[in-house]
């Protein structure tokens, strides 16, 4: 279907103008200009010709039963009548809505693209926009937007959100000379989306890189469904910028509190393999390095500079990127040293001095090529009296199109490299102002190579007592409490196998040091309430009591600071816990993000989480080796491992209870948000037990 956006027999343009820079004006000119090859046919009732086309009052006088492409310029309160003509008349099935009006203007507009996107579907039509800039296909010469310029052709797409930003992209573009493959304006992405967009780049053959700007998404699930396919094939740059809604609630854990604007998004593209660009700069440094290069086969980077320093730059930010400044072979160094100066370095960053004239850049890359053990070159050029810019460019150039390894330049300057640049793109070499972005976007070609390497994951799903939970969610929503904590909170966790401690509710201070004898010692007191979700904070909770006494005293204690601080809280009693110590504890939740679904954490746990938040994200439903990858993620991982002498805890125990996690918020999605904190970890470096947990649920 998106086929006829792309490559239409014929188009109309609804709304086409006499005047020049009207909107309807200026998409028929770029029609015309653009050099599209099939029918256009203007319907404007006021005029006989525009632009040298004969014009059509409407789209009933059009010769012929179908249309390809319908572009409507008219006033919003027009566009639905016009949309459901030109499907009942010309049977046109892509219709692209540049007018603006609609849900980016408040609640009247908002039902105009409702009705619009019902009569899509009611006349078997797919839409892109409204209150879009158009797209374009470079491959057929079709300009079907109101941008200034025709990119020159290329092989990278790009979608965006934002037609003004698009617009600012592709007059760099232009002036840049580089080359795009097709264009693609979203809007308010009322119908066509980046799920769509994602499925059909990823089988255009023009396409060589997907270039993406987002503000959000619109079905989170099927975004990640898709982009884990497309990124398989073909690698996915975005740039994203707004937030989710995640943040804007009141979140009443941990969890909640941590999942900022950007989490689930960068969690996202973690799992799916996109790229994530952290500007538009950075989107289009990398997007060069894949449009213009083969994908490297190996981390070592080998860098040869004519000035120490930036040289020193590139091998800093390689080390910085875990990436690789091998030590070449003898045979290449020995090689290195027939031909350099003395003073030169024949090692890595290869340091051919500030005299090294093209002959010379010549010699040092071919034998450096030639090293097996080298995957990727970088050539730094700084402008001195003897370097020959012009010359060095153009053997860089010829000899790359004989490489199979990537090359990358950063000819630094701006004025005397100009030239230099300009035949460097000729060749298709990427060049960086700068060689920290040029050795940036090899590490991220690199990662990628990995992703695409990698096989595919495999769930193994956990079959919990869902009718244990179910229970406990029924009784909490007939209560009207939505908070979920102590008692039934460790029903919930018993039910996906959690091991929890042994606890009971004590009425009284009798009752309490009867549990607890029955227990052993050392026990914990905690008040239940579920009211009082952070205990610790009105001083709720009372850990390592050895005797009755002890126990006794905790009792009144934590009743009367409970009280005294939320006099209004419903009190059940008092926990008595079974106290457990372990050398470490962790930190396990989820927060369910209204795009992406449940929202994994992971940290350390008790207090930590809140000062140091050294915590891992991924989204539902994870399996083993993301799970694991989530442990190994965090900061102080090797604390988990152990130093000093400590012995590691059950890193599988953590991975096993993250999947058991996921599992159940997948099994539950009325569960909004769950804290485990702390999992402490056994001392014996076997298990972990969930010692305190709580649950946010929806109501009925």
């Amino acid at each position: 279907m998106l086929n006829k956006f792309f490559s239409p027999k014929s188009v109309v343009v609804i709304g086409a103008s006499r005047e020049p820079g009207k909107v309807g004006h200026e998409i028929l000119k770029n029609l015309i200009l653009g050099g599209y090859q099939g029918q256009i046919y203007p319907i404007n009732p006021k005029a006989k010709s525009i632009l040298g086309k004969l014009t059509y009052k409407s789209i009933d006088d059009i010769p012929g039963d179908e249309i390809d492409l319908a572009i409507i310029v008219i006033p919003a309160k027009y566009v639905n009548e016009a949309m459901i003509h030109c499907g009942q008349k010309k049977k046109v099935r892509a219709v692209i809505i540049i007018s603006a009006g609609f849900k980016e203007s408040g609640k009247e507009g908002a039902q105009l693209e409702r009705e619009l996107v019902a009569s899509a579907q009611e006349n078997g039509m797919r839409m892109l926009g409204p209150n879009c800039l158009g797209l374009i296909n470079t491959f057929d010469n079709l300009n079907a937007s109101f941008s200034t310029e025709m990119p020159p052709k290329g092989n990278i797409a790009f979608f965006s959100q934002s037609g003004a930003l698009g617009t600012a992209i592709l007059d760099w573009a232009v002036g840049q000379r580089i080359g795009f493959s097709k264009f693609i304006s979203l809007g308010n992405k009322a119908d066509i989306t980046e799920n769509d967009m994602l499925e059909a780049l990823c089988f255009d053959p023009n396409s060589k890189v997907i270039l993406g700007y987002l503000e959000g998404v619109e079905k989170g699930e099927e975004f990640l469904h898709k982009a884990r396919q497309v990124t398989k094939v073909k690698p996915v740059i975005i740039t994203k910028s707004g937030s989710t809604t995640a943040g804007t609630r009141a979140a009443s854990s941990h969890t909640g509190s941590l999942t900022g604007s950007d989490v689930a998004f960068e969690a996202a593209f973690k799992q799916t393999g996109i790229i994530r660009a952290k500007s538009i700069e950075e989107l289009f440094n990398h997007a060069l390095a894949f449009a213009y290069q083969p994908l490297p086969k190996g981390p070592h980077l080998a860098i040869i500079t004519n000035a120490g320093g930036p040289g020193i730059l590139a091998a800093d930010a390689a080390e910085k990127s875990n990436l690789n400044l091998l030590f070449l072979s003898k045979e290449t160094t020995d090689k290195l040293t027939n031909f350099l100066p003395p003073a030169a370095s024949v090692y890595n960053p290869i340091d051919i001095l500030g005299d090294a004239r093209a002959h010379r850049y010549q010699q040092t890359l071919e034998a450096v090529l030639e090293d097996p053990k080298v995957h990727a070159v970088l050539i730094i050029l700084t402008p001195q009296a003897m370097t020959e810019i012009r010359q060095t460019a153009e053997i860089i150039g010829e000899i790359s199109m004989t490489s199979e390894k990537p090359i990358l330049t950063s000819f630094m300057g701006e004025y005397a490299v100009k030239d230099g640049i300009e035949r460097l793109a000729k060749y298709q070499i990427p060049n960086y102002s700068y060689p920290e972005h040029a050795v940036e976007s090899f590490r991220t070609m690199y990662n990628y190579q990995n992703w695409q390497n990698q096989p595919a994951l495999t769930l193994v799903p956990y079959i919990g007592k869902k009718d244990q939970v179910r229970e406990v969610i029924d009784q909490a929503r007939q209560i009207e409490n939505l908070n979920i904590g102590d008692i039934r909170a460790r029903r919930i966790l018993q039910a996906y196998g959690f091991e929890v401690p042994s606890s009971d509710v004590a009425e009284t201070s009798r009752m309490a040091t009867a549990i607890a004898e029955e227990m052993g010692y050392p026990v914990v007191l905690k008040i239940d309430s579920p009211d009082i979700l952070h205990k610790s904070d009105v001083g709720g909770v009372r850990i390592g009591l050895k005797n009755g006494e002890d126990v006794q005293n905790a009792f009144h204690e934590v009743l009367s600071k409970a009280r005294k601080f939320m006099p209004k809280a419903i009190i059940n009693g008092v926990s008595v816990q079974k106290m457990y110590s372990g050398e470490r504890e962790v930190i396990l939740g989820m927060a369910r993000d209204p795009q992406f679904g449940p929202l994994l954490m992971f940290g350390l746990g008790g207090i930590y989480v809140e000062v140091l938040k050294d915590v891992s994200f991924r989204i539902a439903p994870i399996c083993q080796d993301e799970a694991r990858a989530m442990v190994m993620e965090i900061k102080s991982y090797p604390l988990l491992k152990g130093v000093r002498g400590q012995r590691s805890v059950d890193i599988e125990a953590i991975v096993d209870a993250l999947l058991r996690l996921s599992q159940l918020s997948i099994d539950f999605p009325e569960i909004l948000e769950i804290d485990i904190n702390p999992l402490i970890m056994d001392g014996t470096g076997q298990g972990a037990i969930a010692v305190d947990s709580r649950f946010t649920i929806t109501p009925i």
